[in-house]
């Protein structure tokens, strides 16, 4: 496989900061039970690594999500293709995203999730893109904060392409 463009983030980068997330979220979740809640399919990698890191016990479920479609536009439509397993009311949750960027996508996921009267939800990603923002959400842990263009690697694609890169890079159009 040929590498998509530049490199913008190498798979030790990401390791460190992915280990100092885990210790910060582990840190404030040490006296409850917290169920994570990974976002299909880009933050598939990131969250193994993120609880694989943890010291805390945590339970897992998914929630599958599109609005790209096919191309690396955001089609302006969140759809909702695996809902989760596990009812939530009363649970400390934190949602996992690869990346944050327009906001849209997190903020209908919040917006599923707090109908379910959860006891808390907080937000944790791994790229947050601001320059798009459109949806005023809260990063409550932020792996990395990047500029406006499209990357691909570590669980992040393009036409389902590049997700198993181990090394986050920007893609050249």
């Amino acid at each position: 496989m040929s590498v998509p463009g530049e490199i913008l983030l190498s798979a030790e980068v990401i390791h460190r900061r992915v280990e100092t997330l885990a210790a910060e979220i582990s840190r404030d979740y040490r006296d409850k039970p917290l169920l994570i809640v990974g976002v299909l399919k880009g933050s598939f990698i990131f969250l193994a690594d993120l609880v694989r890191a943890m010291t805390i016990p945590v339970r897992l479920d998914f929630l599958g999500v599109a609005s790209y479609g096919d191309g690396m536009i955001s089609s302006g439509e969140v759809k909702v293709f695996k809902d989760l397993n596990e009812p939530v009311a009363g649970q400390d949750l934190l949602l996992v995203e690869d990346i944050v960027d327009s906001g849209r996508t997190t903020e209908v996921l919040l917006q599923l999730l707090q109908v379910r009267k959860p006891a808390s939800i907080r937000l944790c990603t791994l790229l947050d893109k601001p320059a798009r923002r459109v949806h005023d959400v809260t990063v409550d842990y932020r792996g990395f904060q990047i500029e406006d263009f499209f990357v691909v690697g570590y669980g992040m694609d393009v036409e389902e392409s590049f997700r198993n890169l181990p090394a986050i890079y920007r893609l050249m159009e």
